[in-house]
């Protein structure tokens, strides 16, 4: 330790501050670890008073413990904020004892573990938030949109106007793309939250009415689409039916959506290798490198000629859906075509 002298190992290699003060409040002498901590050399910090290097905002609390050490009473654990030279802040964690006329303190710089308990209670608020807004969304909206779209088709069956007709038909139709995006976001807060998607693959489903009935759902949503089936494999398969059926629809809808117009889309599927295969390939220009490294990133568009009608979580979920199920989904794009694989293991 030091004292007047200078004298002492402890004092000059401790990476803690160490330091006198006078019954003023003034520093008398410090160790060099206040240069390495807080940029301030011993003749900058000699006879500064204490009240020149803290926070404005702890300045009362400071004086309150210096007033309990002027008492005779030593301050143990008392935290606050000093000025760098530089002009930023550290949180040091200080004791304080009288010591010969003097108090000496002892001060610990914890700013990493003031970040670190902030930047918990950041993402314990942002987790809390997620809730919440999950919440609103299976609910909240989910349940009025619900009786929005149920009166709707009361009215369709109630009414002959063919212009009322064709606002119902509208009303329909945004209230079900509404739906689809919620359960999207809610796919995609989930698989953030929870480290993926959920599924239930306990039982065997017969995966061929599934593919059929996808690609008539997207024929009657396109019906300038030419869909082209090409099926080899073995039914039942063990897996979550209702996730296979929206991994097949997305990327069924995004293979329409963005192919070249008027060339055919084909989905085949087949067994290989004790697993079960699914290609959708459609023709029209490449997929950009650049484009391909993001393609199954959250909120990410395959090109700038999107409808702007989604968010850009299909891809996404689908590849989500995929490795709930064990497997992957993997995209090839060059000048003959653009093929997206999923394959997932026959267990």
């Amino acid at each position: 330790m030091k004292h007047k002298d200078g004298s002492g190992l402890t004092w000059l290699v401790t990476p803690d501050l160490l330091g006198f003060m006078n019954n003023e409040g003034r520093f008398v002498e410090t160790n060099p670890a206040w240069f390495k901590i807080l940029g301030y050399t011993g003749a900058e910090i000699d006879d500064q008073h204490f009240t020149d290097l803290i926070h404005p905002d702890d300045i009362n609390r400071m004086q309150a413990a210096f007033d309990q050490m002027s008492g005779g009473q030593p301050v143990l654990n008392f935290v606050n904020r000093f000025r760098r030279k530089d002009g930023g802040y550290e949180w040091i964690s200080w004791h304080g004892v009288p010591e010969g006329g003097l108090f000496f303190c002892t001060g610990r710089c914890i700013t990493a573990e003031k970040e670190n308990e902030a930047a918990l209670r950041t993402r314990e608020q942002e987790a809390s938030l997620r809730e919440q807004f999950i919440a609103v969304l299976g609910h909240d909206v989910r349940n009025p949109l619900a009786a929005i779209n149920a009166a709707s088709r009361v009215i369709a069956r109630n009414t002959e106007d063919p212009q009322i007709g064709e606002m119902i038909a509208s009303i329909q139709g945004s209230t079900d793309r509404i739906a689809r995006l919620i359960d999207d976001v809610m796919d995609f807060a989930r698989a953030r939250l929870g480290g993926g998607i959920r599924i239930e693959e306990h039982v065997d489903h017969d995966v061929k009415p599934i593919l059929e009935q996808t690609v008539r759902e997207i024929s009657l949503a396109h019906p300038e689409a030419e869909i082209i089936t090409e099926y080899d494999f073995c039914d039942p398969i063990r897996c979550d039916s209702e996730r296979i059926a929206q991994l097949i629809s997305n990327l069924l809808a995004n293979a329409v959506v963005h192919g070249e117009k008027g060339a055919a889309v084909t989905v085949s599927a087949q067994d290989r290798d004790g697993s079960f295969y699914l290609w959708v390939t459609n023709l029209g220009e490449p997929i950009p490198a650049n484009v391909r490294k993001m393609l199954f990133e959250p909120f990410a568009r395959s090109n700038a000629r999107d409808t702007q009608q989604g968010l850009g979580l299909g891809l996404f979920i689908a590849r989500e859906i995929a490795r709930a199920h064990g497997g992957d989904l993997t995209v090839k794009s060059d000048a003959d075509s653009t093929v997206f694989t999923f394959n997932m293991p026959r267990v």
